[in-house]
Parts: structure tokens; sequence; C-alpha cells
């Protein structure tokens, strides 16, 4: 008895073309982010390893922890926005730690943003930048990703890079907190005493295990918001 032949049915032409589209659409998007740059906020010399700078810990262990087929380079001193940085350039993440002080970051940062984008050759919607900083109102090592314009909540360094980098309509921007806990009296010079202490070496640890971590986590989650 002949066995019947299967035939397979081929897609119609209005199916195939939108299967291409789509693909199309997909790559066009996956493309359209093609590298971070992301930016440490903190303090230079003798309040680097305090409280404050906890975005410049956090920055240092994420690169630590970063898969070595990623390519990513120890820090050393580059230039950007016209000043020597503790910087990381590798083919995805852009790392830099703010070389001025916490409450004038904002000019530094918006020009090192755009000589970045004229130097690489890359639009604002190819480019992921990405503010990270201490946070007060989070527990020590809480890592939670923020909309640019949240409230700065009091961060005088969030108030500089807002001043200086107001949200473009088109930009890839978004910022992460890590958090430092916050001292039980609230009143201003017991919290400034505070951020400018040197982190313990328990803080420390946390603050590299779970800050970068947290961090991996939330630059996956704004590449896959930011690809869709």
């Amino acid at each position: 008895m002949a066995q019947k032949k299967t035939i397979q049915q081929q897609p119609s032409d209005t199916a195939l073309k939108e299967e291409i589209a789509n693909s199309e659409i997909y790559a066009e998007n996956m493309a359209s982010l093609r590298r971070f740059l992301v930016v440490s906020l903190g303090n230079p010399g003798e309040y680097r390893d305090t409280f404050h700078s906890a975005g410049h810990l956090v920055l240092e262990s994420f690169q630590k922890k970063l898969p070595e087929d990623l390519g990513q380079p120890s820090f050393a001193s580059e230039r950007y926005g016209k000043k020597a940085v503790r910087a990381s350039a590798g083919p995805k993440y852009t790392l830099l730690q703010s070389p001025t002080l916490m409450n004038i970051t904002g000019p530094w940062l918006a020009r090192a943003y755009k000589d970045y984008l004229v130097d690489q050759g890359l639009s604002p919607e190819e480019v992921g930048l990405v503010l990270v900083h201490d946070d007060l109102e989070e527990e020590l090592g809480v890592v939670k990703v923020r909309q640019w314009k949240a409230s700065h909540r009091g961060h005088n360094g969030i108030k500089s890079v807002l001043a200086s980098l107001p949200p473009m309509p088109d930009a890839k921007w978004a910022r992460v907190s890590i958090g430092i806990g916050r001292p039980d009296d609230r009143d201003k010079t017991t919290v400034s005493d505070f951020v400018l202490s040197k982190i313990p070496r328990h803080a420390k640890g946390i603050l590299q295990d779970k800050g970068g971590s947290g961090l991996w986590e939330a630059l996956g989650k704004l590449e896959t918001k930011w690809t869709k």
C-alpha cells in the first residue's frame, strides 16, 4: 500500500512579510541601544571611602563581577569631560567615577556625556546613561532603579546633575540608587556627619556584595526596558 506523502504547508507571502518585518523591527530596537555609560557619584580625596561615595565602591564591585568574556578592563586613569577620571571602558559598558566634588557633578557629567556621544559617533537613543548614587532612605545594600527625573530627596549631587542634564524626550537615562541606611537622629548635622564618615568593614562587604550584584540586575532590567 502506497504511503501518503506529507505536504508541508508553506507560509503565505503576507505571513512571511510580517515575520520579516517583525524581525527587522526587533533588530532595530536591539541595535538602538548599543552601549551603557554608567557613572557613579562620590567625592574625591579624603572623602572617597565614605558612605556618600558608595556609588564608587559599588561600581568597582560591579566591574569585578562581570564575566570575563565581556572584556571589561580594570579601572585606570583616563580623560572624560576634560578631566582625569577613573574609568573602565569595555565594549558594552563604559564605567566612570565622577572626579568632582559631589555638589558640582552636573556640569562635568553634562560635558562628559556629550563628548562621549561625539567621540563614539552615537546618538542619545544608542547610549544608556545610568547614574549610580547613594540613598539615605533605603537600607544598606538595597539597590533600586529610579526614573531620571525622580525626586532628589535632598541629594545635592543629584540636584546638580538634574540642573545640568534635564530630561530629554528620546534619551535613555536612569538612576540606580544604593541604600546606605540612615542614622536615628535626622538633624542636618548628624546626617552630614554620617554620609561623610568612613564605611566600616562589615558595611563595605555588604555594599560590595549586594551592591555589585544589584547593579548588574538593575542594568539588565533597563536593557530589557530600553530594547522593547
